[in-house]
């Protein structure tokens, strides 16, 4: 078994970090694995809310540190960060239960319930890991399976009392309520800061694919956690395609990645580096993980299984753009976490749209320019209109700032900044600019493709923001905001992208769960770059084309509604290669083979 680069001189601290499916979890095991049959003692730590380490190895796991049978020396914790945020957010809400009205305990619960939460919470279960050297006295290195971002480091050195500021009400935006309960915690904080930051101890493994967004997120991560002197990183690019001679859909795809690194950022490009194979097959076992970095892993002939649902019965993104088009006018929405091709899928839908003589808007957070040089021309009948989130987070942050920010010191609009730093921020400052959008949606349709969480449009309700000021102002009489837009399926088809992984379906079930709080109810989910469905000619491919289906058949019994979209060669630049995105699987398979 060969080893990477990184594993030399390994520090007691290895962090595992980047987008959901690039495939963190299979290199932390295999590394886990690596150091044990090295004769090392290991402790890998999960906080991966997909987390499946008890899968790869074929063991339960759970919330208590477990020894592998499968690897001895190795000890496994999966901390589930649900749980975590949910017993955080009851350490603080509780003791206010029964004093407060219940409108404001429901604030409370909301304001306390986004991603920000989640990732304290989370690190608030894994600094003692950290802090305390008699929890991990017994290990040579502990891996973990995701690491902390950038902005959750910087909240935790924030200085002054955030529960004063909390109940001064200086800080009832996003993030600074979750903050509310740590100050007691400060010195293990600080202790779990200084070791992150030591290179003699911590090094952080940046995963990614060599796709453009995954490279993006790298070196936004490279970029924050450099700032914050957590400068010992290492590049892991992982799944490269095979030299396959005998399919033309594997041959593009692999001079498409080749193009990718060869233009990788200065950033990343100085970074040791390592790369892997794609493996035809899911990482699961010891040994597959034995074959994870090796440079020509063995490629399994392909089986297929006779209960799998054949790939051409799957239904094609016509169907959904067909049923979208029976409507003059509404707001179609596609969301989803980053990487998934939710921009591009929502460029296919509102080009296939004004095909079909539909006046349609395009709203995108992507810069206007770049969509006109992906569609590499002007289609009749769609308009595009540009969304800087950057500019829309400043404007926010300035409107803040001159209100709120004029009542603070130097400490306080410290903390107030930082808060407006954060992820739900930024949601809600592009959320502003598209309501503008939403009330488009009377005349014609309008095609978006980004949405706020479930959990920013509850946040927005709860804090007394637009919707609840409206029917304030307006008493008894029916009014219609943004989020009753939203709410309204006549009116609002939002339309979850995905792709068929096991991570980013799982995290796709959190975002419909969390829309669901919000009560709205997706239209449609798409399952995007499926090889399955793009009908390869290689056996390697079949294999992994084997290994989709099940995750499409989880997704549909997820939704009414489906598509899924087939992998193309080449990325879908200009309207011919969009137009085809949105046609049937025959279509995909005859692209595939040029």
């Amino acid at each position: 078994m060969t080893h990477p680069a990184f594993l030399d001189q390994l520090p007691k601290f290895a962090f595992f970090t980047g987008k959901g499916g690039v495939g963190k979890t299979s290199a932390a095991c295999a590394t886990a694995l690596t150091l044990a049959d090295r004769g090392e003692t290991v402790l890998l730590v999960s906080t991966d809310p997909a987390s499946n380490i008890g899968q790869v190895f074929g063991q339960p796991i759970g919330s208590r540190i477990t020894p592998l049978n499968t690897t001895p020396g190795v000890d496994a914790l999966e901390i589930d960060p649900e749980t975590a945020a949910a017993t955080y957010r009851e350490s603080i809400i509780s003791p206010v239960r029964g004093l407060l009205p219940e409108r404001e305990i429901q604030t409370m619960t909301e304001q306390l319930s986004g991603s920000c939460t989640t990732e304290i919470a989370s690190f608030n279960e894994f600094a003692d890991l950290i802090a305390d050297p008699d929890r991990t006295s017994g290990y040579d290195h502990v891996l973990f399976d995701t690491a902390p971002t950038g902005h959750t480091i910087r909240l935790l050195e924030l200085p002054g009392d955030w529960s004063q500021f909390i109940d001064e009400g200086k800080g009832d935006t996003s993030c600074l309520g979750p903050m509310a309960g740590l100050e007691s915690r400060r010195i293990v904080y600080r202790a779990t800061v200084n070791a992150l930051s030591d290179p003699t101890r911590t090094v952080l493994v940046l995963v990614a694919r060599a796709q453009h967004s995954a490279i993006h997120e790298a070196e936004r991560t490279c970029r924050e956690l450099t700032a914050l002197g957590m400068g010992n990183q290492h590049l892991l690019i992982n799944a490269l395609m095979p030299d396959l001679d005998d399919d033309p859909l594997a041959a593009a795809i692999r001079d498409q990645e080749h193009r990718e690194l060869a233009t990788l950022p200065s950033r990343l490009a100085h970074l040791p580096r390592t790369t892997t194979t794609l493996h035809a097959r899911n990482v699961v076992g010891v040994d597959q993980l034995r074959e994870f970095f090796a440079t020509t892993p063995t490629h399994p002939v392909h089986s297929a299984d006779p209960t799998h649902e054949p790939p051409r019965d799957y239904p094609p993104l016509t169907d959904l753009v067909d049923q979208l088009a029976a409507q003059t006018h509404g707001l179609f929405m596609t969301l989803g976490k980053g990487g998934v091709g939710k921009t591009t899928v929502a460029t296919a839908i509102a080009v296939a749209l004004a095909e079909r003589g539909r006046e349609v808007l395009l709203t995108t957070t992507d810069p206007a320019g770049n969509l006109t040089e992906t569609l590499n021309g002007t289609v009749a009948n769609l308009t595009i209109a540009k969304i800087d989130p950057d500019q829309a987070l400043r404007e926010y942050q300035d409107e803040v700032l001159a209100t709120k920010g004029t009542r603070l010191d130097a400490t306080g609009r410290a903390q107030l900044m930082e808060d407006l730093q954060s992820p739900c921020t930024q949601e809600v400052a592009v959320f502003r600019k598209f309501s503008e959008a939403i009330r488009e949606a009377h005349d014609r349709i309008v095609v978006i493709d980004t949405a706020p969480s479930g959990h920013t449009l509850l946040l927005l309700d709860a804090t007394g923001s637009y919707h609840r000021e409206m029917l304030r102002q307006m008493g008894d009489n029916l009014v219609a905001t943004p989020l009753t837009r939203l709410q309204d399926p006549n009116y609002t088809k939002m339309i979850i992208v995905t792709l068929p992984e096991t991570t980013p379906i799982l995290e796709a079930e959190q975002l419909q769960r969390d829309l669901q709080r919000a009560s709205i109810t997706p239209w449609a989910w798409i399952v995007n770059r499926s090889v399955a469905a793009a009908h390869p000619a290689s056996e390697f491919l079949h294999t992994v084309a084997d290994g989709e289906i099940p995750q499409i058949k989880h997704v549909q019994h997820l939704t009414e509604r489906m598509a899924v979209v087939p992998l193309l060669p080449t990325p879908p630049i200009g309207q011919d290669s969009l137009h085809s995105l949105s046609q049937s699987a025959p279509l995909a398979r005859s692209a595939s083979a040029r």
